[in-house]
């Protein structure tokens, strides 16, 4: 008797494996995308102090790619493209904030940020389930992978680059 390691159809198309980790980490982005909604000029204050340019366009900027980035994880709607934009919110997060501090979060580590990212990233690369706007659009078709892995991978890096060369300098000590 030969024994199969193809994978059966249900586990090929999970419905509930990237429902939840959409619902994790899109969750997740809303939520933080919302407190900086609720209190920009607290949020533009400390975008200051941490060394942003602009910082009212940096806490509006915050609120909006997370909550859009957010809802559409959550919904599966462009699901590498709003992976993209999670990955470039949390490495801009932990560029300016984090590293320094080492890796655990109970002392402001990465290590929060680091697994929001690749969870962002998974999601491209397994792509968003069939419970996702890109399964009901089709999308899910070409949306997925290796290829939709590293391109959301690069174009968030890409975007979190760009945006701490034009507004990022490290504050003084």
């Amino acid at each position: 008797m030969r024994m199969s390691l193809r994978r059966s159809d249900s586990d090929r198309h999970s419905r509930l494996a990237p429902l939840l980790l959409r619902g994790a980490v899109g969750g997740t982005l809303i939520a933080h995308g919302v407190k900086h909604a609720r209190s920009l000029q607290g949020t533009a204050g400390w975008f200051g102090s941490i060394g942003f340019r602009q910082p009212r366009l940096q806490a509006i900027s915050s609120a909006v790619v997370e909550v859009g980035a957010g809802s559409a994880l959550l919904a599966g709607a462009a699901t590498p493209v709003a992976a993209a934009a999670g990955i470039g919110t949390m490495a801009v997060a932990a560029r300016s904030v984090h590293v320094r501090n080492g890796f655990f979060i109970t002392a402001e580590g990465w290590e929060y940020v680091a697994n929001l990212a690749v969870a962002s990233a998974v999601l491209a690369g397994i792509g968003p389930g069939r419970l996702s706007v890109d399964r009901a659009l089709g999308w899910d078709r070409w949306l997925h992978g290796e290829r939709a892995l590293a391109g959301a991978a690069v174009v968030g890096l890409g975007a979190a680059a760009a945006q701490l060369a034009t507004f990022y300098t490290e504050p003084q000590s």
